[in-house]
């Protein structure tokens, strides 16, 4: 049984639209009923199909933060131990009600775990003498993620119940070289007219502090957009390398004048200079060392070529040792000097052996 408790982490979102109709569901705070469905209005003598309450209050804000839809499977206990065998488990159907003892169909879709509650409390007191009841969460229904922005593949993702947005970005790949972590966006849907509430969460908090609250429960319907810097922070590069953030390894091309050239295995976010050393480094005399090219692969489907500097004793940057991404390519180019002793043993030296042929030649004619 998951507690109530459980759901303390998740973070207040902040209003994206000034306004919502009165007939919005806000997820934290539960749906406005229109007018006429009041408790008050209802005689659940007889088993019927019991409409969803009107606004309620909030004692507490732990219970209202999980809003129940179909599939979610709960467990319903009564204080008086005479009303044990009304509880039991309850389910809440695809159509969004639940079959219930002494009240029939209910419908709990689109309610808060703290609204639910109190909405079957107000309904077994038409039944019960001691209504008061105990309404937890036993195994939530599996939820449905939107990931986009500077993630490895963007899409929608189905996930566990209580995911996370770390996990929601593992689950798309990891971010990107490009990614933001200091500006995740956390879109909510609030209300069936299609308003939104949104968050700005920081990773980096989570990542060098541990702040929980920047890695809130996932509901389902939620957005995650990953956002794009282009000049991220070179303290930060090797940090969301080595964190589950980032893919646990990227596939990087080294050819040309290397000890070692092939494709690469290398941890996310590697520096260049790094991946020449792991491929043996340049071969002296041979290597141009100046003139290092990066090949990468854009997600448009366009590349970019730019030109480095052998230096391993350099730290990470953009300007001398840039991070690389996933498919990247690095040419090391031939320099003069072993592109004269290519041209020596590609011509002079068949020339020699040419050379020795008609000497033999001759010398065997004159014998």
């Amino acid at each position: 049984m998951i507690a109530l408790g459980a759901l303390m982490m998740a973070a207040p979102l902040l209003p994206l639209q000034a306004a919502e109709p009165a007939a919005a569901r806000d997820p934290f705070r539960g749906p406005a009923i229109a007018q006429g469905n009041s408790p008050s209005n209802l005689q659940p003598s007889a088993p019927t199909r019991s409409a969803a309450p009107d606004s309620l209050s909030l004692p507490s804000v732990y219970s209202d933060l999980y809003v129940l839809g179909p599939a979610d499977q709960l467990l319903l206990n009564f204080l008086d131990p005479a009303a044990k065998e009304v509880g039991g488990p309850v389910e809440i159907l695809p159509d969004g009600t639940s079959t219930l003892a002494l009240l029939g169909s209910v419908q709990l879709t689109g309610l808060t775990l703290g609204q639910a509650s109190r909405w079957l409390t107000s309904l077994y007191s038409k039944q019960l003498v001691r209504p008061q009841l105990i309404l937890s969460l036993t195994k939530p229904r599996p939820v449905q993620v939107s990931v986009l922005g500077e993630v490895s593949r963007p899409g929608l993702y189905p996930l566990s119940s209580f995911s996370t947005p770390v996990s929601a970005i593992q689950t798309a790949g990891g971010i990107t070289l490009n990614a933001d972590i200091r500006q995740i966006i956390l879109r909510r849907p609030a209300g069936s007219s299609g308003s939104e509430k949104q968050t700005v969460l920081d990773l980096a908090q989570l990542l060098q502090a541990g702040n929980q609250r920047q890695n809130p429960i996932l509901f389902d319907g939620d957005t995650i957009i990953v956002t794009r810097t282009e000049k991220p922070l070179p303290s930060e590069v090797l940090q969301i390398g080595l964190s589950n953030l980032s893919p646990a390894t990227i596939s990087v091309t080294v050819v040309g004048e290397v000890k070692q050239p092939g494709t690469l295995a290398v941890p996310a976010n590697t520096p260049l200079q790094e991946a020449l050393l792991r491929a043996g480094g340049p071969v002296p005399w041979r290597a141009k060392k100046n003139d290092i090219e990066l090949v990468r692969l854009n997600r448009n489907g366009t590349t970019t070529t730019e030109f480095y500097s052998y230096q391993p004793g350099q730290s990470i940057s953009k300007g001398f040792n840039p991070p690389l991404r996933d498919r990247d390519m690095i040419i090391v180019r031939r320099s003069y000097y072993g592109k004269t002793v290519d041209l020596v043993n590609e011509v002079v030296l068949p020339l020699s052996s040419l050379g020795n042929l008609f000497f033999q030649y001759g010398y065997y004619n004159n014998r």
